[in-house]
């Protein structure tokens, strides 16, 4: 059983995020981190493998400046091996352009019987990766994975809804996209933490891939960010005071916001 985890390493999410005036981007020099989210699919992954009783996982990042610390932390929660895909030329892709530089490093590991995601990136928000990337592939996707089984070259999933579940069974091998709370990730042990410096880390740029600067980066991308700006400062809230009649007076604030 191999499995494939694309991860995304990000900037920390408790620190600040700062906006590039020029770009109009999230800058992300320096170290950036393990996707909260995504540490359930590395999770899920780790756990396929361990009931298989063997194969192994593999993550695929695509990052600036070579940074491997995110990738690091998934290898001591013991995946096998990573590639990252590290270019300059990269740098203002839009979602269609990173799935298809997922998809070709992808390519790059034999035998994969599973690709897993998360259902979108803690800095994007785009939600739209996975598919894209399962379609550049031309492989069956499933969204919003709750419960993921392997069982004779099929991948059974019970998929969350907003009306509560659907039963989905397809054929490997196939991208599964995981939501949060999927499983309780594990904690890096002391032991992982020490391996995971040794465990090997491929390095490819976009060239590596297939590609040339016209096609990825700003120069592939179907987006323009024409604008930014800060979000508005918070308003002070309004403060009720309640001599009996309060209730009245929050339905009366919620009635005129629309919420009921």
């Amino acid at each position: 059983m191999n499995v494939v985890v694309c991860v995304k390493q990000i900037p920390d999410p408790a620190e600040p995020g700062d906006l590039d005036p020029e770009t109009k981007t999230l800058k992300r020099e320096g170290k950036l981190i393990l996707d909260e989210s995504d540490s359930y699919g590395v999770e899920m992954a780790l756990q396929l493998v361990d009931t298989a009783g063997e194969g192994e996982v593999t993550l695929i990042s695509m990052a600036p400046n070579e940074e491997v610390s995110g990738l690091r932390t998934a290898l001591a929660m013991g995946a096998a091996k990573a590639i990252l895909v590290s270019d300059p030329a990269l740098a203002g892709s839009d979602a269609l352009t990173t799935a298809k530089v997922l998809a070709a490093a992808a390519k790059k590991v034999e035998g994969a019987d599973l690709i897993l995601t998360a259902t979108e990136s803690s800095d994007g928000y785009t939600g739209t990766v996975p598919e894209q990337l399962a379609a550049v592939l031309d492989l069956p996707s499933v969204t919003f994975a709750k419960e993921v089984e392997i069982a004779d070259g099929t991948v059974k999933v019970r998929r969350q809804t907003e009306a509560g579940y659907n039963d989905v069974e397809c054929s490997l091998p196939a991208v599964v996209s995981v939501t949060a709370g999927v499983v309780e990730p594990r904690y890096p042990s002391f032991k992982g933490i020490m391996a995971a410096k040794s465990k090997p880390v491929e390095n490819l740029t976009a060239a590596d891939l297939g590609f040339d600067a016209a096609q990825v980066g700003w120069a592939g991308a179907g987006q323009e960010i024409i604008d930014i700006a800060k979000a508005p400062e918070r308003e002070a809230g309004e403060i009720i005071e309640d001599e009996g009649e309060a209730f009245q007076s929050v339905v009366d604030y919620l009635a005129n916001l629309k919420i009921i």
